[in-house]
């Protein structure tokens, strides 16, 4: 009875084979493999992708972070600059009336200077006339020799 049995089982394969049922079946079964395959590594990958996702996410929060800490010390810097117009206003008045005053005086030391220079000169001239004349005493006042020039004519 198993001979029978083990013959009708082989017989209905080569039937089944013999009809392409059997690779159709094979086939269908290959194919619902590889899409369990496909879905298996697409689980993966997305498992994978996960902690990238998680770092991205941080990440991005982060930089919004420090972004609204740079505006936010930004806003701070104009109200500080702000507060501090008004004093630097009037340090830069300060400061203009400063050189004004400085403009003013170094204006008359030169002056000062110029004059001083001016009489040391007439000095030096006052002197070295002086020192000319002691040196040639026969010299003719010049008015005098015209005079002389003129009567002798």
């Amino acid at each position: 009875m198993d001979k029978l049995l083990d013959f009708g089982r082989k017989a209905l394969f080569y039937v089944r084979v013999l009809s392409g049922y059997e690779e159709r079946r094979i086939r269908s079964y290959r194919l619902q493999i590889e899409a369990h395959l496909r879905q298996a590594k697409e689980r993966k990958e997305a498992l994978r992708r996960i902690p990238e996702q998680t770092v991205l996410a941080e990440v991005r929060r982060m930089v919004e972070e420090m972004q609204t800490v740079n505006r936010r010390l930004e806003e701070t810097e104009a109200a500080i600059d702000e507060y501090f117009k008004p004093i630097d206003k009037e340090a830069e008045i300060l400061m203009k009336i400063q050189l004004e005053g400085e403009e003013k005086s170094m204006k008359e030391m030169m002056k000062t200077m110029q004059t001083q220079a001016l009489l040391e000169k007439a000095e030096a001239e006052k002197i070295s006339n002086a020192l000319h004349e002691d040196a040639n005493p026969h010299k003719e006042d010049p008015e005098s020799t015209t005079q002389q020039h003129a009567q002798m004519r």
